[in-house]
């Protein structure tokens, strides 16, 4: 345990030292921490022992991506979202069933050995974009802040919309019985899913606003713990929702729109601590994903599943966003920009886990072909986003974002 301790404590620390060069790279933290997982762990010298089973690995990536949706949704400008919300409004409604279908049809195609279900559960599991890894995207103000934004609520809500998708599945795969009609099933299930965590997100947010100004202003609190308290809403909006059937991810996404527009002038310094936990635990999620996942995939996979996970990152992926974004004011490079970066990550690794743990015949197919899947992206979008970056927004510079308009499908400036 302590050698374990010891080696990843050592290596946080030269990290540490070089993530800014690192972020200005044409390789990413995930892309680090996903290699020096492989090269340490079983697969690699075995220096790295951490025996984590599939439980504490799913634990980790809801715990990272619960802190990750909270903090990259207090940071939105809902000027900007509400300027744009026809972008990611479109990205969702028409994008996203259009990305689950499409990747049924072509996984249906590719893996004649599954059943419908599988697909389906295959499709639904590479479905959600992954917030932790878009980060340089979201995060550049060299990209246009409906760009950026657009991107940021799509990943923050998409996850949790496929949430009660795969409970259904999963549900009808394993012969689940229905104590109702299925579409009134489906419909209680939705409706469970994404209002209880609404109202999860939004009440402990309003509440905990008030209690923090509360605090402050009687001098109750001390500035030390201030960076604690997003850290700890963040957690108490997942689990709570968690705990009452609802989705934790759309509660934590919900919970830190609101709680940054309330605490707006604040938002900054607090969100620090919350902004640092969520960045060390993507990153030990990574590792861990490198060490104990992809030395266990790749062996695996075959010509099927790489193929499969090329799809997914690009025609899948690609092709419904192109669609749902034609007729708008985007661009064609814009929305193919937009397109491209759908990471797949976190979520994926989530909806993995509780597939696999369901335990279906063509089980090992779906894991090899997902894990594929979130390899690619990690290294595929982690070595793409800056370079594209520069060469899609090299005009925009160092600019402060939003402030150079985008352009139409004619070519013309939009106000």
């Amino acid at each position: 345990m302590y050698q374990n301790l010891a080696i990843l404590a050592a290596f946080l620390l030269l990290y540490s030292v070089i993530a800014g060069r690192i972020d200005r790279s044409w390789i990413s933290g995930p892309i680090v921490f996903c290699a020096a997982g492989m090269v340490l762990g079983p697969g690699g010298t075995g220096a790295l022992q951490l025996g984590i089973a599939t439980e504490g690995l799913r634990l980790l990536a809801e715990a990272t991506l619960a802190m990750v949706l909270f903090t990259d949704a207090a940071h939105a400008d809902l000027r900007v979202i509400r300027r744009s919300i026809g972008v990611p409004e479109r990205l969702l409604l028409i994008g996203l069933p259009l990305t689950i279908l499409l990747g049924t049809a072509i996984a249906w195609i590719l893996f004649p050995g599954l059943r419908f279900l599988e697909v389906a559960l295959l499709a639904t599991m590479l479905a959600p974009t992954d917030a932790a890894l878009g980060k340089p995207v979201v995060a550049s103000s060299a990209v246009p802040a409906m760009i950026r934004e657009s991107l940021n609520l799509e990943s923050g809500l998409n996850d949790g919309i496929c949430v009660p998708l795969i409970v259904i599945l999963l549900g009808l795969a394993v012969g689940t019985q229905m104590e109702q009609q299925p579409a009134t099933h489906v419909a209680i299930i939705v409706t469970e899913a994404i209002g209880i965590g609404l109202l999860v997100g939004l009440a402990l947010a309003a509440l905990a606003a008030w209690v923090f100004g509360v605090a402050a202003a009687r001098g109750w609190s001390n500035a030390a713990w201030r960076s604690v308290e997003p850290v700890a809403l963040a957690a108490a909006c997942f689990a709570v929702a968690q705990a009452l059937g609802g989705s934790g991810f759309i509660a934590c996404f919900a919970g830190g729109l609101l709680f940054g527009h309330i605490a707006h002038d604040d938002r900054h310094a607090m969100l620090q601590g919350a902004e640092a936990t969520g960045e060390v635990l993507a990153l030990l999620t990574w590792l861990i994903f490198g060490s104990e996942v992809i030395s266990v995939v790749l062996p695996h996979a075959g010509l099927t599943a790489i193929a499969y996970a090329v799809l997914s990152l690009t025609v899948i992926r690609m092709a419904p966003v192109f669609l749902a974004l034609r007729g708008t004011r985007i661009a064609s490079r814009e929305a193919l920009f937009i397109g491209w970066f759908g990471p797949r990550g976190l979520a994926s690794i989530v909806f993995a886990i509780m597939v696999n743990d369901a335990g279906l015949p063509g089980n090992t197919t779906l894991m090899v072909t997902a894990g594929c899947a979130v390899v690619l992206s990690v290294v595929a979008h982690g070595i793409s986003a800056n370079p594209l970056i520069r060469a899609l927004f090299a005009a925009r510079g160092a600019a402060v974002a939003g402030d150079t308009p985008l352009t139409d499908t004619a070519g013309t400036k939009r106000p």
